[in-house]
């Protein structure tokens, strides 16, 4: 499958429930990942590679066929994305961005109405809570991943 049809499917599985606005916020953190130039994500986006971005290893459980030890039934490949999803995926590849969202380089849906102050391991601190997701922007510790 092509970059764009990777996107689509994982903008479905990582925020479909999330509506328009959460899933254009989770595409724009991968789409963050793939322009800065600075860390981790500088040396795997290659300038502005999407797909090494989605493709690295742990980063995205919708990547992963199992986890725990057991098959992970929500991963992109069982995902039909519509219309929706490929359109935010051609938006945030074209260089769109979420208010709210914009710099955050981390998110993930802590499953309680607080947002941790930190990303695990320090390398991002809250920025903006989206639906059921925790946004975070780098902190100085991301800068030396």
């Amino acid at each position: 499958m092509d970059t764009r049809e990777l996107f689509a499917r994982l903008i479905q599985c990582e925020a479909g429930g999330e509506g328009y606005s959460g899933m254009q916020a989770v595409a724009t953190v991968v789409a963050n990942r793939a322009n800065i130039t600075y860390g981790e994500f500088s040396r795997i986006n290659r300038g502005g590679d999407f797909r090494a971005i989605i493709e690295q290893p742990g980063q995205f459980t919708c990547m992963m066929t199992s986890v725990g030890g057991g098959y992970n039934a929500q991963n992109v490949y069982n995902m039909t994305p519509s219309q929706e999803h490929y359109d935010i995926a051609d938006w945030a590849i074209a260089g769109g961005r979420l208010a709210g969202a914009d710099n955050s380089l981390f998110f993930h849906n802590p499953y309680s109405y607080v947002c941790p102050t930190y990303f695990p391991t320090r390398v991002g601190v809250i920025h903006n809570r989206i639906g059921d997701h925790c946004f975070y922007i780098p902190t100085s510790y991301y800068a030396n991943t």
